[in-house]
């Protein structure tokens, strides 16, 4: 029977009833794809995750990812190849131009008064020694009463090594004090590192110099070497930066070793040590973002952001800080490709560069591509470690909310159950690279993770190492944003940009495209 053959009234009744069979079937159907895709990636991510031989290549086989240095470009290329063995459009997009240092041997030996080989590598940018070995005698900076008696001791430091940093009184963390120390003595002991650290702060600051400043005050006046601690709170870990010496080497040695010497300078002891440290100045040489792209099929002038710094300090592999986000952006991009190759929006992954030089690379994108930056429906950022994401907040957008949790009730219990959210929340001012797009007024969100000791084990540290990897935690981090950039590509509504009234909003800082190019100049 036809619709026709029948009266007007049921004929009203039976096209409604089958349209209304037709709206629920499409949407049963469109919940179920949605739900496939979201399974499917799930799946492929608990049992074909490429993530340990992405680490292995990025942290083992090329290493750490100073700005400028040949490693950074080897990674670099490195990204852009991965991503097109996925079918990914990818490039490297040059920003500007840093000072090219390229790391080699360090070798630390106290000869006198006794042998042992020292715990210690050169800061990022020292000079080097070319094939020369020094040994010489340490000496202490010590407690002047002013500027004036800082110049007078000055020439004291002709042909010797000096030691510029606290020698605190434990070398025991802060857990296992708690866990063994009796409470007096925790008292005593958290009580006398904070005072000597105060103490040495002021010691520096007599000399009329800064920790910036000082180094240079002392090779000029003949120093041979300069010798520095950054204990980083953490059993043998340190924090490794960048040297501020022009002629001859700054190199960090490990709390135990800088006790030591520090310990037989300071009684007379005289202790003598072997540096031979090597390195070479690349000149200016290019920095580059990498950029990954999917295209969207129906709103391609819209975009969804997946991001995360590429380079790293080089006292270890940069692991945790950042490899680990950008192995978590990477293998999602994978999984987005795989499973979502016709996103809505355009997808796009940023792999920034010099973000540990005060986010750099990020900042050159937003300026050179605000396209991008005003029609950013979420951009999704991840650096604080290997650990499970664990808090998302709206960073200050008045409307983040109501999005966020529309596409985080998509996600599996067993990924969003310890995320805490909070909105409209507050703007990140830095610290990382969505705060690049936030001041921009663009929204970039943090994918905040549980900590597992990274302030002390592994930020900026010797100790940033594979091994420090939780494969587990990284694995869910990776399909968490892979379904977070689908939900937001798949949203019917864009997110407004309108910022959440009572909030204080920082003004973008420019990128800096001539990294430390007065040391050139020099």
């Amino acid at each position: 029977m036809k619709l026709t053959d029948l009266s007007p009234a049921l004929a009203r009744t039976k096209a409604g009833m089958l349209f209304a069979s037709l709206l629920l079937f499409s949407n049963v159907t469109f919940a179920q794809s949605k739900q496939d895709v979201i399974d499917a990636m799930m799946k492929e991510e608990m049992s074909n995750s490429q993530l340990q031989i992405l680490a292995h290549q990025l942290f083992d086989e090329i290493g750490p990812r100073l700005v400028a240095s040949p490693q950074m470009k080897k990674a670099n290329d490195w990204a852009v190849a991965t991503y097109k063995s996925w079918g990914i459009d990818a490039k490297n997009e040059k920003w500007g131009e840093w000072r090219g240092w390229e790391r080699g041997i360090s070798h630390i030996d106290m000869v006198s008064p006794w042998v042992r080989s020292l715990q210690g590598t050169q800061l990022a940018w020292s000079p080097g020694m070319g094939k020369k070995t020094t040994v010489s005698e340490v000496i202490i900076l010590p407690d002047l009463a002013d500027s004036n008696a800082f110049k007078e001791w000055l020439p004291a430091v002709k042909g010797k090594f000096v030691m510029i940093s606290v020698n605190p009184p434990t070398g025991r963390p802060d857990d296992n004090l708690k866990q063994f120390a009796l409470p007096q003595t925790y008292d005593k002991l958290t009580a006398d590192a904070a005072s000597m650290a105060r103490a040495w702060t002021e010691r520096i600051r007599r000399t009329g110099k800064t920790t910036r400043t000082l180094p240079v005050a002392l090779e000029d006046a003949g120093a041979l070497g300069i010798i520095t601690n950054y204990w980083s709170k953490a059993f043998g870990a340190d924090k490794i930066f960048d040297a501020h010496t022009k002629k001859v080497p700054t190199v960090d040695i490990g709390l135990e070793d800088y006790g030591l010497l520090y310990r037989l300078a300071e009684s007379g002891g005289k202790p003598t040590i072997s540096i031979h440290t090597e390195s070479k100045e690349l000149g200016m040489m290019p920095t580059y973002n990498t950029i990954g792209t999917i295209k969207g099929s129906e709103k391609p002038n819209e975009y969804v952001m997946l991001s995360a710094h590429f380079d790293s300090w080089d006292g270890g592999t940069g692991a945790t800080d950042n490899g680990t986000g950008t192995l978590t952006m990477m293998e999602a991009m994978r999984l987005l490709k795989k499973f979502y190759p016709n996103p809505k929006r355009t997808i796009i992954v940023g792999d920034w560069s010099s973000e540990e030089e005060g986010l750099n690379g990020s900042r050159a994108f937003v300026e050179d591509h605000p396209d991008v930056v005003n029609n950013l429906q979420a951009l999704f950022n991840q650096d604080n470690g290997t650990g499970r994401i664990i808090n998302l907040t709206g960073q200050g957008f008045k409307d983040a909310g109501d999005f966020l949790t529309r596409w985080l009730a998509a996600v599996p219990d067993t990924l969003k159950k310890r995320i805490v959210t909070r909105f409209p929340g507050t703007p990140s001012t830095g610290g990382s690279d969505n705060a690049s797009f936030v001041t921009a007024g663009a929204p970039g969100f943090s994918l905040g993770a549980l900590n597992w000791g990274y302030s002390t084990i592994t930020w900026h540290t010797n100790l940033d190492t594979y091994d420090k990897v939780i494969f587990d935690d990284v694995k869910n981090n990776a399909v968490l944003t892979a379904i977070l950039v689908y939900m937001a590509c798949e949203d019917p509504q864009t997110l407004p940009h309108t910022k959440a009234d009572g909030i204080k909003w920082t003004d973008p800082t420019k990128s800096i495209r001539n990294g430390r190019l007065e040391d050139i100049k020099k």
